[in-house]
């Protein structure tokens, strides 16, 4: 094929910049090893990846669920993690809260009364 362009694509996926986001993740994708579905003819990357889509043997759909799962920080978990989940926040030690009221009833019992009267510690 001769050198794809951008109008080669704009059938398969109307916005240009959602074009060159997908092209980009695909081209990614590929530097990281999975398998061409055109072939390469001396091309790099990003120019296959736009082949791809050019000649719609890569559905968008897919490679934006793909990108959309590839940049999500929160990992979803199954039933069975929420046990995990809660066993290792069983684990955390808890602290104290106290409301303000409380600790300064606990500094007047205790008779602290100035920063100068505070234990050397």
């Amino acid at each position: 094929m001769a050198r794809v362009t951008v109008e080669d694509c704009v059938d398969k996926v109307t916005n240009r910049f959602e074009l060159v986001l997908l092209a980009a993740h695909r081209a990614r994708v590929l530097a990281s090893g999975t398998p061409l579905l055109v072939e390469r003819d001396n091309d790099k990357n990003p120019v296959v990846a736009l082949r791809e889509i050019a000649e719609s043997e890569l559905q968008p759909e897919e490679v934006e669920e793909d990108l959309v799962v590839s940049l999500q920080k929160q990992v979803e978990m199954d039933e069975g993690d929420e046990t995990d989940a809660a066993q290792e926040k069983a684990d955390v030690p808890e602290f104290d809260t106290l409301t303000e009221d409380e600790y300064l009833k606990a500094i007047q019992a205790s008779g602290i009364t100035s920063p100068q009267t505070l234990p050397k510690g």
